[in-house]
């Protein structure tokens, strides 16, 4: 039984981890794309409330149940889909921090330009950029562990 709480809180968190970041990703997104000031100064601030609150404890909670996982299991954490499971979720949390300290950068912006009337600058589209090639390599990093954590390869 305790096999089955660990891998549903692992499942559970992991669809947490990547629903919040994929959702994330799509609002800011296209809610950007419109260049409306205050929709988007709206939205960065909601995303950044939910990297704080889904995305944050997931990836804290990841390791935990799947190291715990790993143990009562009996795999070799030497494993080679263990080992580049790990290398791929740290590439992952590589990419998502400097995306939370622009998106918190990118909320600021947007809050000042709503304020003010005056359009999005030119730094809040060359973070976009950033954000969203960032975003990419840390979408597929995870689609990777998604595979490594259902197949297993040797």
């Amino acid at each position: 039984m305790e096999y089955v709480i660990v891998k549903w809180l692992h499942i559970l968190s992991s669809t947490l981890l990547f629903g919040t970041g994929l959702g994330s990703a799509f609002y800011m997104f296209f809610t950007s794309r419109t260049r409306d000031a205050r929709a988007v100064a709206v939205v960065v601030r909601y995303v950044v409330i939910a990297d704080w609150a889904f995305t944050a404890p997931t990836i804290i909670l990841q390791p935990l149940t799947g190291f715990y996982l790993v143990h009562i299991a009996g795999f070799p954490v030497t494993s080679t889909w263990i080992a580049a499971s790990v290398a791929l979720y740290l590439l992952a949390g590589a990419c998502w921090l400097p995306v939370v300290w622009m998106q918190m950068r990118m909320r600021d912006m947007a809050r000042e330009a709503a304020a003010s009337g005056s359009e999005l600058s030119v730094r809040y589209w060359s973070f976009l950029r950033w954000w969203v090639a960032l975003g990419i390599v840390a979408f597929l990093a995870l689609v990777a562990v998604f595979y490594l954590m259902v197949a297993k390869p040797a």
